[in-house]
């Protein structure tokens, strides 16, 4: 992204000048930011480390901050002398060659082979080898030992199966359940791309590369900019544009796409851009033509609305059936009614989710009633199919009530659907000798293995 930037920005010496001290607050500040995840993760109390990095942060963005109002400050209010303006030119030339030169070397002895250190970063990228040694250390430094490669294998298998409208967005954690050769349980690909690709087919990747092609088309004319603002113009579109790359390029490894808080200021940072491009002089429709046509600006306008409406109603409804599942969650304890209402309005809000009713599977089990918890799992499985957990469940309660055929083939189908899934092995060979599996004590034990959703 850096090279981007400079790439993209005029004055290039004055860029490095204003991003030197930036990067170097930056970097002061990195190790307090990177400790409070240590905390975390050490099972320690992160709020001290917090309070830390919080004052790091504001600290280092006010060094920052003063040092370059003060540069600024400084050259507009004198004017160098051409032999001077040289001489600072001059210094900043060495000043960006010896910085180059020594993140190079610094990362050239870092790193040591650069060729055994990249093959060695590919293995472990496509093994996982070292996945487990990493995550002993710092997730943003742990290098390439993860699943992503695997994440990638399932998320595109998946599409080569269902090119041309993929498999739905957010389905890939019923597919790497499946299907994965780790013992993860990601709900995302960690890759903006792949899960473009995998989710929404041909068809969305399509659209997608379409509305991106042409809002890079308008930030390009942004930095081409001829007007009497251009200076001004360009730097801030090409500022905007370097802040949705970082985006772009950070999600292309991870799963930032999830976070709101990351892809709202992304994306706005794009129309930012947009919304710099130079506009053309505006002209009147001619008479008679279809644009001041009354009855055509009205079909316009309602196609607009009712492809509005749908839109809205796409992200709210959804949003409020959530809301009716965590209301239920908080309620049931108290109110066991009210949370079953509440699920039973969240499950007609959003018609293709099985989360209400693997709620109130849920909720009926702690409560000891099966026959109401085995009802409400069937439900889920009506509207997923293919759900691990819920199949689980349903096998479990069967063999408590002594229906071993039932529950034969429902632990089969759980193991089939969660190969890696121990607990479902466990009931179903507890199944096979004829025994009879505590519902309660699978719940126990899920609750506890639980990992962090990703």
């Amino acid at each position: 992204v850096l090279v981007l930037v400079f790439a993209l920005l005029p004055k290039r010496l004055r860029t490095f000048a204003v991003l030197a001290p930036i990067a170097a607050c930056i970097a002061a500040s990195a190790p307090s930011v990177l400790h409070v995840g240590d905390a975390l993760k050490d099972g320690r109390s992160g709020l001290g480390p917090l309070h830390t990095a919080t004052a790091a942060i504001f600290l280092a963005a006010a060094v920052a901050g003063v040092i370059v109002a003060t540069g600024a400050a400084i050259e507009s209010r004198r004017e160098l002398a051409p032999h001077s303006a040289r001489a600072v030119r001059r210094g900043l030339i060495v000043l960006a060659a010896a910085t180059a030169i020594a993140v190079l070397a610094g990362g050239w002895v870092a790193a040591g082979d650069p060729v055994a250190r990249v093959s060695h970063a590919w293995e472990t990228f496509t093994s996982g080898k070292g996945y487990e040694a990493n995550g002993s250390g710092n997730r943003l430094l742990s290098g390439l030992g993860s699943n992503r490669y695997d994440f990638y294998r399932v998320a595109l298998d998946e599409f080569s199966r269902h090119p041309l409208v993929g498999i739905g967005a957010d389905n890939f954690a019923t597919a790497y359940l499946a299907h994965a050769h780790s013992s993860d349980t990601p709900r995302y690909p960690h890759s903006i791309e792949v899960r473009t690709l995998a989710q929404t087919g041909v068809v969305g990747t399509l659209i997608a590369i379409a509305g991106l092609a042409a809002a890079l088309v308008a930030a390009l004319a942004a930095l081409r900019a001829r007007t009497p603002d251009a200076p001004l113009r360009r730097g801030v579109a090409a500022a905007a544009l370097a802040g949705f790359a970082y985006w772009l390029v950070h999600g292309s490894f991870d799963w930032f796409w999830e976070f709101a808080g990351l892809g709202a200021p992304a994306f706005a940072l794009l129309g930012l851009a947009c919304a710099l491009a130079p506009r053309g002089a505006s002209r009147t429709p001619a008479a008679g033509s279809w644009r001041s046509a009354p009855a055509r600006r009205y079909v316009l306008a309602a196609g607009g609305a009712l492809a509005l409406f749908a839109a809205a109603a796409s992200l709210t409804l959804p949003w409020l059936s959530q809301l009716e599942v965590e209301q239920a969650a908080r309620v049931w304890p108290a109110s066991p009614a009210s949370a079953y209402g509440a699920l039973s309005d969240a499950a007609d809000l959003d018609p293709l989710a099985d989360e209400p009713y693997v709620v109130a599977g849920d909720i009926s089990v702690r409560l000891g009633d099966l026959p109401r918890a085995d009802h409400e799992f069937a439900l889920a499985l009506r509207r997923n199919p293919e759900g691990a957990y819920a199949t689980l469940e349903r096998g479990a309660i069967a063999s408590a009530r002594g229906d071993r055929a039932h529950a034969l083939e429902y632990l089969t189908r759980a193991v089939r659907l969660a190969p890696h899934e121990e607990l479902a092995r466990e009931a179903l060979a507890i199944a096979r000798r004829g025994g009879r599996v505590d519902v309660a004590a699978i719940n126990r034990a899920i609750l506890r293995a639980s990992a962090p959703l990703r």
